[in-house]
C-alpha cells in the first residue's frame, strides 16, 4: 500500500502508534509496532515522507525513541517526521504495564530530553520520571538538526510545551468536526498561542487529519466509538479534491487522509483526487 501511495503521487505516509484497542463487539485489536514498521517502509520507498501520527512518548524512554527515530531517519535518508503526543487510551497502557498517571508531566520531561538528543546534544538529565547520563545519539539522524518534529495535540498545555520547538502541529479529524470551518477555528487558536510563546506563527505548519470515504467504504471501526457520529468527506474525485482544497484555504500546509477503506485499491483511486488537486 505504501508503494502504491508513492506511485500515485502522495507526499507522505503515516502510521499510528497504538498497542491495543477494545472494540465495541468485545474483541481486542492492535496494529503493528510503529517504529519497526516505519523502518520497513523506509527501506522500500524512495520519495515519500514517513511519519508517526502520533507516537506516545509514554510507550518508551525518550532516549530510546531518539535512537529509533535517528535510525529510521538514516534509513530513509532524512524523510522521517516524528509526530509525538501524550497518548489517551488507558487500556493499552495497562495492558502493556506502562504508567498512565501524570501523562502530560511525563510527556514534558520526555519531550525535552528527546528533542535535545535528536538535535545532536550530549544530554545528562535526572528528573522525576527519566534519567540519562552523558547520552548522545550516534550515528545521528540524516537530517541536520534531527527529524522534523510534530506535536499531535491542540490542548493549551501541550502546545505551551511544544510550540517553542516543533516544526508543525496536527489535529485529529474528530476534534474539529472534519470540516474546513472547524479546522480554521483551531488554526486561529494555535496561531495565537504560537505568537504568545514568541514564535512567528508562519514558522509552525498547521496539519489536519481528514476522514475520507472512497468507493467500497462502509465505515471505520473506531477505537473511540464517540467518533462514529462524524461524517467523512466523500464524492467523485473532483468533488473530493475541492473539499480537500478548502482545508488549504483554512490554513493547512499538509493533510493526512484517514481513509475508509484502507486498501490498495482505495489508495489507487485517490490518485485521481491528487491529479485533480494538481
Amino acid at each position: 500500500m505504501t508503494r502504491a501511495a508513492e506511485a500515485v503521487g502522495f507526499d507522505s505516509v503515516w502510521l499510528g502508534d497504538h498497542l491495543l484497542y477494545d472494540l465495541p463487539d468485545g474483541t481486542a485489536r492492535g496494529p503493528w509496532e510503529v517504529y519497526t514498521s516505519l523502518a520497513a517502509l523506509a527501506a522500500v520507498t524512495e520519495r515519500v515522507q514517513l511519519g508517526s501520527l502520533v507516537s506516545s512518548l509514554g510507550f518508551h524512554d525518550p532516549a530510546m525513541i531518539a535512537k529509533m527515530a535517528a535510525t529510521i531517519d538514516a534509513v530513509s535518508d532524512g524523510r522521517l517526521v516524528l509526530g509525538v503526543g501524550s497518548g489517551w487510551n488507558e487500556r493499552e497502557y495497562r495492558a502493556f504495564g506502562l504508567p498512565f498517571d501524570h501523562r502530560v508531566d511525563r510527556f514534558e520531561e520526555a519531550f525535552h530530553v528527546l528533542r535535545r538528543l535528536l538535535a545532536g546534544e550530549m544530554v545528562t538529565h535526572s528528573g522525576t520520571y527519566y534519567a540519562v547520563d552523558r547520552c548522545v545519539i550516534d550515528p545521528p539522524a540524516a537530517r541536520a538538526g534531527g527529524p522534523v518534529l510534530m506535536v499531535g495535540s491542540n490542548s493549551p498545555r501541550m502546545l505551551s510545551i511544544t510550540l517553542p520547538h516543533v516544526h508543525s502541529w496536527n489535529v485529529w479529524w474528530s476534534i474539529y468536526g472534519n470540516t474546513p470551518e472547524g479546522f480554521a477555528e483551531v488554526v486561529a487558536d494555535v496561531r495565537a498561542r504560537t505568537d504568545a510563546v514568541g514564535r512567528d506563527p508562519d514558522e509552525v505548519e498547521a496539519t489536519a487529519c481528514v476522514y475520507v470515504q472512497v468507493p467500497g467504504g462502509v465505515g471505520r471501526t473506531m477505537g473511540d466509538p464517540s467518533m462514529a457520529r462524524i461524517q467523512p468527506l466523500r464524492g467523485e474525485p473532483q468533488e473530493l479534491a475541492e473539499q480537500l482544497a478548502a482545508f488549504a484555504h483554512a490554513g493547512a500546509a499538509h493533510v493526512q487522509l484517514v481513509v475508509d477503506p484502507i486498501t490498495q485499491p482505495a489508495i489507487e483511486w485517490l490518485g485521481q483526487v491528487l491529479q485533480a488537486l494538481d
